[in-house]
C-alpha cells in the first residue's frame, strides 16, 4: 500500500484542520503552465498510462538519467511499456525527490491505484492503469475536470495559431483554457533560427516595424481571452537606447551573427519595451529569471528544447531588475509583475526590491512568484515561503501554479497547500501568530485561489 496517507506533510493538528477545512476543495487557477491546448481540444482517450504520465515530462526524464538509464528508455526506441517499468524502477529508491510525491499521489488521484510505485510493483500498476484508462475513457478533459481546475494558462508564442482557444470555449468544459502571451522567440536574437521565427510575423523590415507586428499580435492574444504575458531570461539586461537595438536587429536580419554582448543590447531593450506595451493594454507579467538552458549541446541537437538539459543560473541580475522597475514606474508604465526566481540566494534580494515598487493598483502588484521548476519541491517551498513571509505580505500571494507538460502536475497544488497549511499550523501551535483559526482559513483561500482570480483578472 502507499506511503502517502490522509496526513501526508501535516506534522500537527492544527495543519491538518487548515488543510481540510480551508484547502483541500478549494479550485485550481493554473496560470503558468505548458500543456498543449491542441490535446485539450482533441480530447481524445489515452490508449496507455505512458502517454499520460511519461511522455513530453523532462522532470521525470532527468530522474531516469540521473540514475544512468540509458536514453532509449527515456526518449528512444524502447516501448511505452519498457519506458514506464523503467520509471517505476529508477522512482522506488529517489527518497526525497518531490517525483517520489508527486507520482505516488498522481497513481491515488488520477487511477485510484494505492500500491506502492517500485520495481517489483510496476507491471501490476502498467496493467491496473492501463484497464482504469480503458474502463473510464480517460481523456484531457475528465484529467483536468476531476483536478476542480476552473482556468488554465498555456504558454503561447507570438506567433502561434490561436484559432484553438475559441474552438475550446465552444466544447463546453468546465474549465477555461487561455493563452498567455510570450515573445521568447523574438527576444533571443542569437538563436540560429531567429530569421526563421521572424518570418512567421510577415515583411519586419526593421525594429519599428517588428514592436507594430508584436503589438498587433498581443491584441489578437487579448480577444481570445489573453490577461498574461510571460517573460523569460536567463538574467535582466541593462535597458539599452532603441537605436543600439535597431542595430542588432538590422545585422543579424541581415543574416550575420551576432555577439554576446549584442544579444544582450537588444534583449535588455525589448525587454523594457515589452513592459511598456503589457503595462498599456493591463497584461500581468510572468517574469521568469535564473535558468541556464541548454547545457549539452549534444543532445540538444539530438532532443531539440525543453527535454532536461537545463539548470540553475548563478547571474545576479538584482540592480538591472531594479532600473528596469525603477525607469518604468517613473515613465508610468510598471505592469503588475509576478518574479519567478530560480536561484533561492536571490530570494531576499527579490523579496526586499519589489517592496520598493508596489501601489494600490492591486494587492500585491509586484509579486514573488512561488516555488518554481527546480525549487517546487518541499525544501524550496518552505524556504520561499519563510523568505516571502519575513519580508512580505503573505495575504498578497497569488499562490501555485505547475509549470508543466503533464496533464497529471495538479497534484503539485495539494503539495504546496499541505506545505502552506503546515507551515502556517505550525507558527499556530508554536504562538508565534493568531489562534483565530478562521481568519487564518480566509487567507489560505486568498492563497490557494482566490488571489490569482483576482489578480489575472479573470471571470
Amino acid at each position: 500500500m502507499s506511503y502517502i496517507k490522509d496526513n501526508f506533510l501535516l506534522t500537527n493538528k492544527t495543519a491538518e484542520k487548515l488543510y481540510f477545512s480551508y484547502a483541500k476543495d478549494m479550485p485550481i487557477f493554473d496560470y503558468h503552465c505548458h500543456l498543449p491546448e491542441k490535446q485539450i481540444l482533441e480530447n481524445k482517450p489515452f490508449d496507455d498510462v505512458f502517454q499520460i504520465w511519461l511522455a513530453g515530462d523532462h522532470y521525470k526524464w532527468r530522474l531516469m538519467r540521473n540514475y544512468g538509464v540509458n536514453e532509449e528508455y527515456i526518449t528512444g526506441s524502447a516501448s511505452n511499456k519498457e519506458k514506464f517499468l523503467t520509471y517505476c524502477r529508477v522512482l522506488g529508491t529517489a527518497f526525497g525527490n518531490p517525483l517520489y510525491h508527486w507520482s505516488q499521489v498522481e497513481l491515488k488521484e488520477f487511477f485510484n491505484c494505492e500500491l506502492e510505485i517500485n520495481e517489483g510493483n510496476a507491471e501490476l500498476i502498467w496493467d491496473w492503469c492501463n484497464e482504469y484508462i480503458k474502463l473510464n475513457n480517460i481523456t484531457p478533459q475528465k484529467l483536468i475536470e476531476s483536478s476542480f481546475v476552473t482556468h488554465l494558462f498555456t504558454t503561447n508564442e507570438i506567433f502561434d495559431d490561436l484559432s484553438t482557444f475559441p474552438a475550446i470555449a465552444k466544447k463546453g468544459y468546465k474549465f477555461k483554457v487561455i493563452p498567455a502571451f510570450r515573445a521568447d522567440k523574438i527576444m533571443n536574437v542569437e538563436a540560429a533560427q531567429y530569421n526563421d521565427f521572424i518570418a512567421k510575423l510577415g515583411d519586419v523590415a526593421d525594429l519599428d516595424v517588428l514592436e507594430s507586428k508584436i503589438e498587433e499580435r498581443l491584441q489578437e492574444f487579448i480577444k481570445v481571452g489573453t490577461t498574461a504575458a510571460d517573460v523569460a531570461l536567463q538574467c535582466v539586461y541593462p535597458v539599452a537606447e532603441k537605436a543600439e537595438a535597431a542595430r542588432v536587429f538590422a545585422k543579424r536580419r541581415a543574416g550575420e551573427n551576432v555577439t554576446e554582448a549584442e544579444s544582450e543590447v537588444f534583449k535588455g531593450y525589448l525587454t523594457y519595451f515589452l513592459f511598456k506595451l503589457y503595462a498599456k493594454y493591463s497584461i500581468a507579467t510572468e517574469l521568469h529569471i535564473g535558468a541556464m538552458r541548454n547545457n549539452n549541446a549534444v543532445m540538444l541537437e539530438k532532443l531539440g528544447l525543453d527535454t532536461g538539459y537545463d539548470s540553475i543560473a548563478e547571474d545576479n541580475s538584482i540592480k538591472n531588475l531594479s532600473r528596469l522597475f525603477d525607469r518604468l514606474q517613473t515613465e508610468g508604465a510598471l505592469p503588475k509583475t509576478i518574479v519567478f526566481n530560480l536561484n533561492p540566494k536571490m530570494n531576499a534580494e527579490i523579496m526586499t526590491l519589489i517592496g520598493c515598487f508596489q501601489s494600490d493598483e492591486a494587492r500585491g502588484k509586484i509579486q514573488y512568484g512561488p516555488a518554481w521548476w527546480f525549487l517546487d519541491n518541499k525544501v524550496g517551498m518552505e524556504k520561499h515561503l519563510e523568505d516571502l513571509t519575513a519580508t512580505g505580505h503573505i495575504g498578497a500571494f497569488v499562490g501555485m501554479l505547475t509549470d508543466s507538460r503533464s496533464l497529471l502536475s495538479y497534484p503539485r497544488h495539494h503539495y504546496f497547500r499541505r506545505i502552506l497549511c503546515n507551515y502556517l499550523g505550525g507558527m499556530m501551535e508554536r504562538g508565534e501568530m493568531t489562534a483565530n483559526e478562521k481568519l487564518v482559513g480566509e487567507v489560505i483561500k486568498d492563497v490557494c485561489y482566490r488571489n490569482a482570480v483576482s489578480y489575472l483578472g479573470v471571470n
